[in-house]
């Protein structure tokens, strides 16, 4: 079941050539959509994701066993099709007050201006729930997704040499940045 503070959570953007896209969070009817949408990944994209999408069995066990209170996955649809998957990634114990943030988008949605919307529309959201931080990590040879964060308030905090491991053994440096969500304050 969704909190509350994101359950009617449905934000129509506009790209900018014109295109209008639906962000709301996935239900477990998206899964036909779903595997749709990671179906028409590319050999080359597939070299970063964390499980294999392409098979359908992770994305029914996704769309059956949604639990919101560890991740929030946001989808960007274009009348029926998903364009594009963002989400939260809650941390537990000591670390419940921050989220990861992940995204992808389809070949044809890159560079249109939707990455920027669905991250800002996932701020919203950690800010909604009192969320404190949230942390992403991008490979450091994407230098145009690295500004993209920083542009939305991310900061740099770290590289981590050789910290993403391709499939193939080949690896790649990673930058892991920061958003705080509140202002610090100094009192006494």
């Amino acid at each position: 079941m969704l909190p509350e503070q994101i359950k009617h959570f449905r934000e129509m953007v506009t790209l900018k050539d014109g295109t209008y896209v639906l962000l709301r969070p996935m239900v477990a009817d998206d899964e036909k959509c779903l595997l749709e949408f990671y179906t028409s990944v590319n050999d080359d994209d597939m070299r970063y994701f964390r499980h294999y999408v392409k098979d359908p069995s992770i994305v029914r066990n996704w769309a059956e066993q949604l639990d919101y209170g560890k991740v929030l996955p946001v989808l960007a649809l274009v009348k029926d099709r998903a364009v594009g998957s963002a989400s939260l990634h809650y941390g537990e114990g000591p670390h419940r007050h921050i989220a990861e943030v992940r995204l992808f988008l389809a070949k044809d949605f890159r560079k249109r201006g939707l990455g920027m919307k669905m991250i800002k529309a996932l701020i919203d959201l950690a800010r909604k729930q009192g969320l404190s931080i949230l942390e992403a990590e991008v490979i450091a040879d994407q230098t145009k997704v690295v500004r993209a964060f920083e542009t939305l308030g991310f900061k740099t905090q770290a590289t981590l040499d050789d910290y993403f491991l391709f499939p193939d053994g080949e690896t790649r440096d990673v930058v892991f940045m920061t958003m705080p969500l509140r202002a610090k304050t100094d009192e006494f």
